[in-house]
C-alpha cells in the first residue's frame, strides 16, 4: 500500500551548485523539497519516482549520472550501489540528488512522455502498483509574468492556483481532469506526472502543501500526501 506521496518540482535551480547567484533565492523552495524528501524516506528508504521526459526512456536501476549537461559536473546515483555513469534525464538526476540528501537507499524511476494522453497517464499509474513511498516530479506553468521562460500568459496564475488547491486537498479528480492542451500551451511539464498520480493514488488521503509559488516565472509546488 502507498503510505506517502511527495509531489515536487524539478528545476535544476534546486541544486545550489547549479543555482549559482540565485542559490539564496531558491533556499525556501530547496528546504521545502528536502523536508518532503525526508518525510518520504521515513515512510520507506526505497522510493518509486514518477516523472516525464520526451520518449519516456527507460532508466536503469542503480544508475549514476551527472548534471554536466546543465553546466556543473556534479554526480548523483539512484542507489547506494556503485554503477558506471550513464546519461540520465532531468527527473532521474533530480531524484538521485534528492535521494542522497533525503537519506533514501534507492529510487526506481518510471517516466512518461509529456504528451501522453490523460487516460493513458492514469492507466500508467494503476500499472505502477503499490509502493510505500512515491515521489512525483513536475513543474507548473512556465508563463508567469513578463520575464517568464515561456512568455507571460494571463491564464498561468489560475492554472497553478488550481494545481495548488488540488494538491492541498489530495483531489485526484481535479488532477485527472487537467486539460493536456492547456497545460502544453502554458508550459506545465508536470501535467502528465500529476495525472499518473491520479491513477495510482487510490483511497483517502490527508495532504499538506509545503510550498507554492512562481519565483522565476515557473510554478513550483511541494506537497506531501499521507494515506488516511
Amino acid at each position: 500500500m502507498i503510505r506517502r506521496v511527495a509531489v515536487l518540482p524539478q528545476p535544476p535551480l534546486l541544486i545550489p551548485e547549479l543555482a549559482a547567484g540565485a542559490a539564496d533565492e531558491c533556499a525556501e523552495l530547496r528546504e521545502a523539497c528536502l523536508a518532503a524528501a525526508r518525510r518520504l524516506t521515513s515512510a520507506s528508504p526505497d522510493w518509486v519516482v514518477i516523472g516525464a521526459a520526451a520518449g519516456a526512456p527507460e532508466v536503469p536501476e542503480h544508475a549514476s549520472g551527472s548534471f554536466r549537461g546543465f553546466g556543473v559536473d556534479l554526480g548523483v546515483s539512484l542507489s547506494r550501489v556503485t554503477a558506471p555513469e550513464t546519461e540520465l534525464p532531468l527527473p532521474a538526476l533530480v531524484a538521485g540528488w534528492l535521494r542522497e540528501r533525503g537519506g533514501a537507499s534507492s529510487v526506481r524511476v518510471h517516466l512518461v512522455d509529456p504528451a501522453t494522453p490523460a487516460d493513458q497517464c492514469e492507466q500508467f499509474g494503476r500499472a505502477v502498483g503499490d509502493h510505500p513511498a512515491v515521489l512525483v516530479l513536475g513543474d507548473g506553468s512556465s508563463r508567469h509574468g513578463p520575464r517568464s521562460p515561456g512568455g507571460e500568459d494571463a491564464r498561468a496564475e489560475g492554472f497553478d492556483a488550481g494545481i495548488r488547491d488540488a494538491l492541498a486537498k489530495a483531489d485526484t479528480g481535479a488532477l485527472a481532469a487537467l486539460d493536456p492542451a492547456l497545460a502544453a500551451e502554458l508550459g506545465a511539464g508536470g501535467r502528465a506526472p500529476w495525472q499518473v498520480l491520479a491513477g495510482l493514488a487510490d483511497g483517502d488521503w490527508t495532504a499538506e502543501v509545503l510550498y507554492s509559488a512562481a519565483p522565476f516565472g515557473v510554478g513550483y509546488h511541494v506537497a506531501v500526501w499521507e494515506h488516511a
